[in-house]
């Protein structure tokens, strides 16, 4: 998700003046998918299916932007060609996050909001971008805004079993009563010592909260991260979490609950296995935008 400095940038201005921008890191390089985004799924370019689910996005709000933030001339090239939003940044960033930050730095006005969209996630429901927009909105108090999803108790037993096999996929958060993040881990959050009892608490819907890795940031938030240090748990043999840098350091990030609204979705597309998966739920529940 994120770096650990403040990384060079060009000296290119292209962007308008905007209080949002989505920014849609795209690296050209992959050991398992060379050229990715250029990668078509169900005949169209994944980095084009991306830019129309933000474009459509930004049709609803006002002041309201995308860009393609990419280190690669053929993709510069391809969006240029295909009227998308496109930025170079230096080959050197390290993540999507010092390549969002990168681009942010070029814009002739800072963004209030920045939405860190992977170019490798073709099934980002819309509604969810919005449901982040959405919450700044209406509370902008917090510093990061971040999606989860309350699971079934169905839902937490399919956890239970998938954290046999891969103990570290999954994170799950704890919130306060204002929906404010407290902690976030890779085991399951929280403990349940008595199932049996918290289903007649509430027979439909767990206690536990799966985190989806989807960022809004204000540019605060964004700048400041690279000026705290490294916390505790963001060491790989501890948690491997970068996003508990904003907790340790005292920054809030505001829970926004999501629906899929029945969908199936699934993780970044890395493989063409992936890209397989990705057009079958595409023929399934048809085009998100």
């Amino acid at each position: 998700m994120l770096g650990a400095q403040r990384v060079p940038y060009l000296p290119i201005t292209i962007m308008t003046s905007q209080d949002i921008l989505i920014c849609i890191p795209a690296r050209y390089a992959s050991t398992r998918l060379p050229a990715k985004p250029l990668q078509k799924i169900a005949g169209v370019e994944m980095i084009k299916r991306v830019a129309a689910i933000s474009e459509y996005v930004c049709k609803s709000n006002k002041a309201c932007s995308y860009v393609v933030a990419t280190d690669h001339t053929a993709i510069e090239k391809f969006c240029n060609e295909n009227n998308i939003n496109v930025t170079m940044t230096p080959e050197t960033c390290r993540n999507g996050t010092e390549r969002c930050f990168a681009a942010v730095q070029q814009a002739s006005k800072t963004p209030q909001l920045i939405i860190n969209l992977q170019g490798d996630n073709p099934l980002c429901p819309p509604w969810i971008l919005q449901d982040l927009i959405d919450s700044w909105h209406k509370n902008n108090s917090a510093d990061v805004y971040t999606p989860y999803v309350r699971l079934s108790w169905d839902e937490y037993t399919k956890l239970l079993a998938d954290k046999k096999t891969t103990p570290y996929s999954g994170t799950t958060v704890l919130v306060n009563k204002n929906d404010f993040a407290l902690a976030f881990s890779k085991s399951i959050l929280p403990a349940i010592r008595k199932i049996e009892d918290a289903k007649k608490n509430n027979p439909e819907l767990s206690p536990v909260r799966r985190h989806i890795g989807l960022y809004a940031y204000t540019y605060y938030a964004l700048e400041k991260y690279f000026e705290f240090e490294e916390s505790e748990y963001e060491k790989n043999y501890i948690e491997g979490l970068e996003q508990m840098r904003y907790l340790y350091n005292g920054l809030k990030i505001k829970m926004v609950a999501v629906d899929y609204r029945g969908r199936e979705t699934t993780s970044g597309v890395d493989s063409p296995e992936d890209i397989n998966r990705v057009e079958k739920i595409i023929k399934k529940y048809g085009e998100l935008v």
